[in-house]
């Protein structure tokens, strides 16, 4: 019944990738189960208003507002992004207070999670960049329902 947060990624030609996925253990809760339905709707959201001019904030706002009508608003403890290229960690970064707006081939995560102290948390991460009609993502798309792995 853990669940397990996994994080990783590579590096290609001085760039770098990241992703995250969220996996069950044996067998997952149904709190589990609903935590993670909770993230991967945020998740949507978030990438959902990812379009060019739109501020990197308002990407964050979309995620964490799913967040916070799930009631789990104080246990989304980050941003919900930041920009990936040849840095792991560069602009632009998608968190509150942050106007700057997306433009056509910036690449960045879109990474809501949900952390229950003591008990468990869910993350999940794809790398995505903006186009002229939205963003792609440049990982495979992600479960709508958490992965159960074997014991």
């Amino acid at each position: 019944g853990d669940i397990v947060v996994i994080d990783w990624g590579c590096q290609v030609d001085h760039y770098l990738s990241d992703i995250t996925r969220t996996v069950a253990v044996g067998e997952a809760s149904d709190e589990a189960r609903e935590v993670y339905r909770i993230v991967y709707a945020s998740h949507q959201a978030g990438r959902g208003a990812i379009r060019p001019g739109v501020a990197c904030q308002e990407v964050d706002r979309a995620a964490r507002a799913v967040i916070q009508g799930a009631g789990f608003g104080e246990r989304f403890i980050h941003r919900t992004g930041h920009g990936i290229g040849m840095m792991g960690h560069e602009p632009p970064m998608i968190v509150e207070g942050s106007s700057s707006p997306l433009a056509v081939g910036q690449c960045f995560s879109v990474e809501p999670g949900i952390y229950l102290p003591g008990r468990f948390g869910v993350r999940i991460e794809n790398i995505v960049t903006v186009t002229e009609s939205g963003h792609r993502s440049l990982n495979a798309e992600p479960p709508s329902e958490i992965i159960v792995v074997g014991a």
